[in-house]
């Protein structure tokens, strides 16, 4: 599973912003992990829950191929949300607690361990554990091209293709299970991104 990216942060509607960030005691010696060890845990901990369509969106800024610089100053807002579908229902995870945007990403990644923990324990089920965590739209707004279809902002035009390619197998509606909603909320990011490029 490869995440995209999404810069700047866009935080979560409704989610409260923390007033003072702290330092974190994660990773070697509690001196913290570095970004990339930190975002390859937090990308490894979503895919044992099979969610699909990730995007993590921080205030660190992006390389041309929608990676995130590794080597940047600490960015002023920290924080980090995380935007995924579990069994394509939209879901948010966002945190500012820490004062490195790698601590957030790994409170996440620890957080996601812990609920994956519940699941395994035949405590509830996968809807029950993420149901208050509903990505909600800001009023009127409606998510990027990019976000729909799980990709980074930077992808190549034949990612993009593909990813659609792969969503519309999924949520078609002439398939069992599809929606027809979700189709056309599909193909409207596609169009979308035709536009965006210039295709």
């Amino acid at each position: 599973m490869n995440a995209g990216e999404a810069f700047p942060l866009s935080w979560p509607v409704g989610w409260p912003r923390s007033n003072h960030a702290r330092r974190a005691k994660f990773g070697r010696k509690g001196q913290g992990e570095t970004l990339y060890v930190a975002r390859q845990r937090l990308q490894d901990e979503l895919r044992q829950l099979h969610a699909t369509a990730v995007v993590i969106s921080s205030n660190i800024p992006l390389r041309q191929d929608g990676l995130p610089y590794s080597n940047v100053r600490e960015p002023a807002d920290h924080g980090v949300a995380v935007y995924f579908q579990i069994k394509g229902e939209p879901r948010v995870l966002a945190t500012d607690k820490w004062d490195r945007v790698s601590d957030n990403m790994i409170a996440i990644s620890l957080h996601v361990e812990a609920m994956r923990g519940q699941l395994r324990w035949g405590v509830g089920s996968i809807e029950q554990a993420f149901g208050g965590y509903k990505a909600l739209p800001a009023v009127g707004a409606r998510p990027d091209w990019h976000v729909v279809l799980g990709v980074a902002p930077g992808a190549s035009w034949e990612t993009i293709t593909e990813r659609r390619r792969q969503l519309l197998e999924q949520h078609h509606p002439d398939r069992a299970g599809g929606d027809a909603g979700r189709a056309a909320e599909i193909n409207g990011a596609f169009q979308e991104a035709r536009v965006a490029r210039g295709r």
